[in-house]
């Protein structure tokens, strides 16, 4: 099988976007986690496979989704429609006949060619802005061979790549991608390896030596990017730890990206029908932020909010 060929799970991938990179971008979203971060803004990703959504306010209980689900997993209770979601192979019978379009499919298969013709359609942006491609996720490392074939392809038609990442895998499946491409977003949680068990599943050991060896064995630059969730890694103590951690590790000359936490994933949780409760809190005040990024100058690092 040739790089074309090599065949993976996308759960979206957006155009025109300024927020993955320099330049104007298009962001490949990959599916796929080994984390589960409670506050995770892209929940569609913990799977690999695709998955139905269905949004319960659209929904007019016209029930003509019963008959039409082939697994029947789909069932009246209570007054309510209930999607089982162990029976559910997200096959898309029930999408054609809801006519509130209350349902639908999330990811699909690519092969690294149909993702390459998609990018490529925005080459002039790319050109005229310093941008390029950007794999994120999900998380790229959990589908190193399909993400390695993207990349592989990007750079042999002189497309500029990015790939946004956890680093939360073995050093050498974290190396056969990263090799690949131009620039890494890493995203940094928190310093304390508990705490950030508590609040992504996985402690941070791993991840905190991958970010270290990516400039010094890759020589591929690297934007820190922290996302300040209010109550999980937003204390100045955390910070002060992280921005230490930069500067003594990484060196000053390495941006770092403030990312303000957003409740845009809330409702996706809830039309996934995810088990356990939803994270819930609120956005930081800009003072609050500002008053983080100081740390970060302080430290005679180059930082923004933002990214």
């Amino acid at each position: 099988m040739g790089l074309n060929d090599e065949a993976g799970y996308v759960f979206d991938i957006q155009h025109f976007s300024i927020h993955d990179g320099p330049g104007i971008r298009t962001t490949v979203f990959l599916s796929g986690c080994s984390l589960r971060c409670r506050w995770c803004q892209n929940p569609e990703s913990y799977h690999l496979r695709p998955r139905l959504s269905f949004c319960a306010e659209k929904c007019t209980k016209c029930m003509a989704c019963l008959p039409a689900c082939p697994e029947k997993a789909v069932s009246f209770e209570n007054g309510v429609i209930r999607n089982n979601r162990e029976l559910c192979t997200a096959c898309g019978a029930c999408i054609p006949v809801c006519p509130a379009e209350a349902r639908s499919i999330i990811g699909r298969e690519y092969t690294a060619e149909e993702v390459l013709k998609d990018v490529e359609s925005d080459r002039v942006f790319y050109e005229g802005s310093g941008g390029g491609v950007t794999l994120s996720g999900g998380e790229v490392l959990f589908q190193p061979v399909f993400s390695t074939a993207v990349l592989k392809l990007c750079r042999e038609n002189n497309l500029s790549t990015a790939v946004e990442t956890t680093g939360n895998a073995a050093w050498q499946t974290v190396r056969d991608v990263l090799e690949n491409t131009d620039l890494v977003l890493y995203d940094l949680k928190h310093m304390n390896s508990a705490e950030h068990k508590k609040g992504t599943g996985a402690g941070n050991e791993r991840i905190l030596e991958n970010l270290k060896k990516i400039p010094k064995e890759l020589n591929i630059p690297v934007i820190v990017r922290i996302p300040v969730i209010p109550g999980f890694n937003d204390s100045e103590e955390n910070i002060r730890n992280s921005a230490g951690f930069i500067l003594n590790e990484l060196g000053p000359e390495t941006p770092v990206n403030l990312l303000p936490y957003h409740r845009f994933g809330v409702g996706k949780w809830e039309q996934l029908e995810m088990s356990g409760p939803v994270f819930e809190t609120e956005p930081p005040e800009d003072e609050a932020m500002q008053r983080l990024k100081e740390i970060f100058e302080k430290n005679n690092l180059n930082v923004q909010i933002g990214g």
